[in-house]
């Protein structure tokens, strides 16, 4: 008889799974490579803040330095060249009494004659752009000043007119550019001017001449937009 052979399935009661060993995933770590400067780089910036403390210095005493001279910023600006006479003050030190180059001193004012002619309106501005104004006549001396300075400009034949910074208003009253009033007692008009004030609104000094002997009553009353000379006027520099 053939034998039967039985299977009996046997549990161990303290036996275990086998362990899982949980391997965690691969992680790379981030490599800080510091970031290099070239060796001269300090140098240069230490440089360039040594350069602008240097250049503030510089600006603040040179600024406050030119600010207390006493030249007017138009002068400093337009006129670069000066020519001095000596003076004596009441308290009898010497000083010196400054125009600009070109320009002729008189009784302390600086007087510029054009050699270029212009309207009386372009006059004006042109007076202005070299921190003067169109000239105001205030005493006879003063105009025979001028009168022979513009005469000796031209031969004997020649002839020509300056503007002064007078010119008439809407109603028909004078007005000097610096607002001075007007004195009809201290003009000088030609005989006979002025004329025709409803058209001829602005005066200038009417010269023929290095010979010519006449008075020095020489205004004459023209039309504002003709192309004339000028005679700008600025205060002299005193130092």
């Amino acid at each position: 008889m053939a034998s039967e052979i039985t299977y009996a399935e046997v549990k161990f009661k303290n036996a275990s799974p086998a362990a899982v060993v949980k391997v965690p995933p691969e992680t790379k770590m981030c490599e800080h490579h510091p970031q290099k400067y070239p060796p001269w780089l300090p140098w240069l910036i230490s440089l360039l803040l040594l350069l602008v403390c240097i250049g503030l210095a510089i600006a603040l005493c040179v600024v406050p330095f030119s600010h207390s001279r006493d030249q007017p910023t138009a002068l400093q600006q337009k006129f670069r060249e000066w020519r001095c006479s000596s003076t004596m003050a009441q308290s009898k030190e010497q000083g010196w009494t400054c125009c600009p180059k070109d320009w002729k001193l008189f009784q302390g004012s600086c007087y510029y004659l054009s050699t270029d002619a212009l309207s009386w309106v372009e006059s004006g501005q042109n007076c202005t752009g070299m921190g003067s104004h169109l000239v105001v006549i205030n005493s006879k001396a003063e105009q025979e000043f001028l009168s022979s300075l513009a005469k000796g400009v031209f031969t004997e034949a020649y002839e020509s007119k300056y503007y002064i910074g007078l010119s008439t208003q809407e109603n028909g009253q004078w007005q000097w550019v610096d607002q001075t009033p007007y004195k009809k007692a201290d003009t000088f008009w030609k005989p006979g001017e002025p004329n025709l004030l409803f058209f001829e609104k602005c005066a200038a000094i009417h010269v023929k001449g290095s010979t010519d002997s006449s008075t020095y009553c020489n205004w004459n009353n023209i039309l504002c937009f003709t192309s004339c000379y000028r005679i700008c006027e600025l205060t002299a520099k005193l130092i």
